[in-house]
């Protein structure tokens, strides 16, 4: 972990040593998106133009990007305290008010903790609401998974149902909408060459990357309604568990359903776990 960089994970290996996790040079790691996992909270990938209406307000946020939209949350690269660190047990938390230029108008607290136990990882988040106010909430892990081992590219299969079709700044245009057959991966799918950046929900909580002799199992609670499948210009395979919909901020307050965007009262906490099994032979 690193508890400097928004609590991102540097890598994970098998016992033998076999990367499951991206590699990365830590001398070379500058930001979260070139660890190997990192954190998005208090809000999951984009919302568009940095804004959006909540209570009655439009609040309004940095852009963090580009091309003006706010990404990823706001604790991906600001320091973590780390509560316990052993070789099977990490645990970190932050607290939005030891910041005064945080990126989001309501005060938060939020802990990721990650169990080592066999062939098991399992990765905790939570976000619990601290201000006085009503709070939009969001969460999602980010992970990089490795492709291609012993120059076998994997199969992956995920069962979801719907998916959403984006416009150029890969925010959704309405509603998610039945899978077409070249978007299904309810049956096991070569990647291949093809490159991926879509969301799908209405998602069971279970994926699945299977080289033959190995296979790696992500399974997510229900809170993660959401599955972004991304790959990445390294070569990598970002799978994406998430609790609600790209831009879901505006797209809930547009009357769009099943974004799944929650709201906390003071003092209430989302949370949910992900966990990562290696079957066969790592």
């Amino acid at each position: 972990m690193l508890p400097d960089l928004g609590a991102s994970v540097l890598g994970l290996r098998s016992a033998s040593g076999r990367p499951v996790l991206r590699p990365v040079d830590r001398e070379k790691v500058e930001t979260s998106s070139q660890s190997a996992c990192f954190v998005m909270i208090p809000y999951a990938n984009r919302i568009a133009g940095a804004r959006f209406p909540f209570g009655g307000e439009e609040v309004q946020l940095r852009p963090t990007t580009k091309d003006g939209l706010a990404q990823h949350g706001d604790v991906r690269h600001r320091p973590w305290q780390v509560e316990r660190v052993t070789e099977a047990h990490l645990r970190a938390t932050f607290d939005s008010r030891s910041f005064a230029d945080m990126n989001w108008p309501w005060a938060f607290t939020a802990l990721v903790e990650s169990r080592l136990h066999g062939p098991h990882l399992d990765t905790t988040l939570s976000l619990t609401n601290a201000d006085t106010r009503e709070m939009p909430a969001g969460m999602g892990l980010h992970p990089y998974f490795v492709r291609r081992t012993d120059g076998v590219d994997p199969t992956l299969t995920f069962g979801a149902a719907l998916t959403y079709d984006t416009d150029g700044q890969m925010l959704p245009l309405g509603p998610a909408r039945p899978v077409r057959p070249e978007e299904d991966f309810r049956v096991p799918v070569a990647i291949g060459e093809r490159t991926f950046d879509r969301v799908y929900t209405a998602w069971d909580g279970v994926l699945r990357l299977d080289w033959g002799t190995r296979a790696l199992v992500l399974t997510a609670d229900p809170v993660y309604s959401h599955l972004t499948v991304f790959t990445a210009p390294d070569g990598s395979l970002a799978l994406e568990p998430v609790s609600h919909a790209t831009n879901a901020l505006n797209l809930a307050a547009q009357g769009v359903g099943g974004t799944d965007l929650k709201t906390l009262v003071p003092g209430q906490t989302l949370a949910g776990t992900v966990r990562l099994t290696l079957e066969g032979e790592w």
